[in-house]
Parts: structure tokens; C-alpha cells; sequence
């Protein structure tokens, strides 16, 4: 299944508190519930302006649908192609 990363504008993201980013996260978490099992939440990265998440799903239109029935911007879609890491330079 596809993997994406999705930019989220947000200003002043970096400074939400732990209750913000909590009920973020569990309004999030609903939305997945009512969507299915075919989409997933990976984890996702806060800097200061901006949250970068990294789902599971079949196409981007249920990443986008996501995004709409939670209410959260996705301001760039972006299908992973593939993946490096350190690993990667080995012969």
C-alpha cells in the first residue's frame, strides 16, 4: 500500500501544548476509526510552523478525505517513492 507524507501548515505548531497536540491527535484518531482500516497514521513530525505526517493508504483522495472530515489543513500531498537510509551507501 502507498505511503505519504503530507505538509501541514500550521503556524506557531512548535509551541502547541501537550493537550493541543493531544487532542490533535485524538480527533485524528476518530477520523481514522470512521475511514477504515485502510488508512494509517504513521507518526508525524511538529516544527515550528509546520506538521509533517506520514500515512498508509490506497491513494492520496482518502488522505485528502482525512484531512477534510478532521479539519486539518494538508497543504502538500506527497507519494513516497521509495526509502534510504545509512543502509544504503553499503555495497
Amino acid at each position: 500500500m502507498p505511503k505519504y507524507v503530507i505538509e501541514r501548515e500550521l503556524p506557531g505548531a512548535g509551541k502547541l501544548s501537550r493537550q493541543e497536540l493531544q487532542a490533535i491527535s485524538q480527533k485524528s484518531c476518530s477520523v481514522l476509526d470512521e475511514l477504515g482500516p485502510q488508512i494509517q497514521w504513521v507518526q508525524s513530525y511538529v516544527t515550528d510552523d509546520k506538521i509533517y505526517c506520514v500515512y498508509i493508504a490506497p491513494d492520496e483522495a482518502m488522505v485528502r478525505e482525512h484531512a477534510r472530515q478532521g479539519g486539518f489543513p494538508a497543504n502538500r500531498v506527497s507519494e513516497v517513492r521509495t526509502m534510504i537510509d545509512p543502509t544504503t551507501a553499503e555495497r
